[in-house]
């Protein structure tokens, strides 16, 4: 339960949180409300803010149940012929609802089109690769193949000479990274600083960090050495990424390999306080309304980008704009979350899950 609850936790910080505390910071106006709008809007650059977790985490939970889902295919799809169909399946899908998402395929226009420039499009590649060193690698084999991909990412970011435009260098317009996608994906690209194409090498280091928890909560070990396990893994790949660093910054547009491993560190630190919380000490109620969201995550990501619940919010509490003034907005983000939930809530009692 403690998987899913944090995928839930994930989940509120995308569809209510990040624009709560924004809406909340442009109408109270006070050195606290503007810390916390500021935490939940991405660095320009370089650092690390609260809002830089979301996206890590997503991809870290999906790989948190890989060995759960994948263990249980291997015994149900001996056959690896059919198991790799239902990966690429699963590729396609989250392609096609990332470009729905952010590319603009729902309008239906070429010149707008974004080919690859989503997070559940990143989710795809790190999930895919990931899921092929669980079926293929044993344990050993995917710890090396973790660090062999930032070491390489590292290198790649740092090395090689852009065309035309000297050694690669990690700045918007320097980058090894963003150079080869903005070359393949020509006027398909996103036009952002962030880097999607190499940067899989990334995705996929940080789906895997999810898999070594996942292996580790399905250990035989008691519990509580678990959760004790998962925050000690935690605070040293913290503690590395940190390390790593002051010579190979933190970039979350680039997802450098300090990026990774600063927030792996951060996922397992949050895990490890859910695992404890939720599956040693049992206390569970306090997590069903996040199981609830977690359990049709996808679901309610992909309706909060295609739908505006805070304007259909709009049509039933209008009357109290005259009242709240610069709050109003405040309050329509408020409802158009309880309207998603309220869905999240039906569909979660009639046994309602849309999986990919």
């Amino acid at each position: 339960m403690s998987i899913d609850a944090l995928r839930g936790f994930d989940m509120l910080m995308i569809i209510f949180a990040d624009k709560f505390f924004i809406n909340l910071g442009r109408a109270a106006d006070t050195p606290f409300t503007n810390f916390m709008a500021i935490q939940f809007d991405h660095p320009e650059w370089y650092g690390f803010h609260i809002y830089d977790v979301i996206m890590p985490l997503f991809l870290f939970v999906v790989g948190a149940v890989i060995p759960f889902s994948l263990t249980r295919r291997l015994k149900e799809i001996p056959s690896k012929a059919s198991l790799y169909r239902h990966l690429m399946k699963r590729v396609v899908i989250l392609f096609v609802l990332g470009a729905i998402c952010q590319g603009h395929l729902l309008a239906l226009d070429i010149n707008k089109l974004h080919f690859f420039s989503n997070t559940l499009q990143a989710i795809a590649v790190g999930y895919f690769f990931a899921s092929i060193a669980y079926i293929h690698l044993n344990r050993k084999g995917r710890y090396i193949l973790f660090a062999s991909l930032l070491v390489v990412y590292a290198f790649l970011l740092a090395v090689p000479n852009i065309p035309g435009n000297g050694p690669s260098e990690m700045l918007p317009d320097k980058s090894l990274a963003i150079y080869i996608d903005r070359l393949v994906f020509g006027r398909f690209d996103d036009g952002t600083q962030y880097s999607w194409l190499i940067t899989g090498l990334g995705f996929t280091a940080t789906v895997l960090s999810g898999v070594f928890a996942g292996e580790l909560i399905r250990s035989s070990l008691k519990r509580e050495k678990i959760a004790l396990y998962l925050f000690v893994i935690g605070v040293i790949s913290l503690a590395l990424g940190l390390i790593w660093g002051i010579w190979h910054p933190i970039i979350k547009k680039l997802w450098t390999s300090s990026f990774v491993l600063f927030m792996a560190g951060i996922c397992f630190i949050l895990l490890a306080g859910f695992y404890w919380i939720i599956d040693v000490k049992g206390w569970r109620t306090w997590a069903y309304p996040l199981k609830i969201i977690g359990m049709n995550a996808i679901s309610v990501y992909v309706a909060s980008h295609v739908i505006n619940f805070s304007k259909i919010a709009d049509f039933v509490l209008y009357g109290f704009e005259q009242y709240l003034g610069d709050y109003y907005a405040v309050l329509t983000t408020i409802g158009g979350f309880g309207i998603m939930y309220l869905i999240l809530w039906y569909m979660y009692k009639n046994h309602t899950f849309i999986k990919v």
